[in-house]
């Protein structure tokens, strides 16, 4: 078998234990139950008057606004699973068996991310079927809504790796769970809630330069069939600099600590 090859049948053992964890120890109702909390507490209850601010008609008009933010908002809360997986499974020792097998060492951190991603990507559909039930209607065609599931994914898949390098990182399981926090209070600091015009001038300027702010920006044009502009090309950029990052500092670390293990 060639290397290329075990390394993906590697990858997709430890995809099927990820997975079979996520049953006994689901962390999917705090992925889903977040964002709702949010979604529902702007929308019902601040929604008239935010709705009227951004120049629309009250709720109904907010809830278009902020669905995108809360999409958002549901994609980063999934940072803290990768987090908290790699970590438990760093301080149980497990690593240390897995290095006395024949196993890709890719495979390992490979299986939390993906295992992780298809969590917050069903928490994320779950949570865009509230919206819909709450009676948001995109404007989008079929290659808006796949666009927007592909950008969603894309962020996705970056966003696990920067959480399973926090894993590795932290010196223990509670404080992997805290890691995560600055990086899921982004969307609040961006334009999913609010438009950054109507922010502070200093607070306005992080807005804009942040990568939720094109992230929100896209999945809004994707959503509503408008034009991209440049947050369509951001986008892309951000998502693969946060990838890198979460993969090669999670595989750097990850390399050090197996070889001290």
């Amino acid at each position: 078998m060639s290397t290329l090859a075990h390394t993906v049948s590697d990858s997709a053992t430890m995809l099927r234990r990820n997975l079979k964890h996520a049953v006994r120890y689901p962390v999917i109702t705090y992925l889903i139950m977040t964002p709702l909390i949010f979604l529902v507490l702007f929308v019902y209850v601040f929604g008239d008057t935010l709705g009227t601010g951004i120049g629309g008609a009250g709720s109904d008009a907010y809830l278009d606004y902020v669905v995108p933010g809360v999409l958002l908002l549901t994609i980063a809360g999934g940072v803290t699973g990768p987090a908290l997986s790699v970590s438990k499974d760093l301080t149980e020792g497990i690593i240390a068996r897995f290095r006395t097998m024949d196993i890709s060492r890719s495979a390992v951190l490979s299986g939390h991310v993906l295992g992780n991603l298809i969590q917050v990507l069903l928490a994320t559909a779950i949570v865009l079927a509230v919206a819909l039930l709450m009676g948001f209607r995109g404007d989008a065609s079929l290659w808006g809504w796949l666009g927007a599931a592909g950008l969603l994914t894309a962020i996705g898949y970056a966003l696990c790796w920067l959480g399973a390098a926090f894993g590795v990182f932290a010196k223990g399981v509670e404080s992997a769970s805290n890691l995560p926090m600055p990086l899921m209070i982004l969307p609040f600091l961006g334009s999913g809630f609010v438009p950054t015009e109507s922010m502070p001038g200093w607070l306005q300027w992080f807005a804009e330069h942040q990568p939720f702010t094109p992230f929100i920006e896209a999945l809004r044009a994707l959503l509503f069939g408008t034009e991209l502009g440049d947050n369509g090309w951001l986008s892309l950029v951000w998502v693969v600099v946060l990838g890198l990052i979460g993969w090669l500092w999670a595989r750097h670390l990850y390399e050090r600590k197996s070889v001290r293990a």
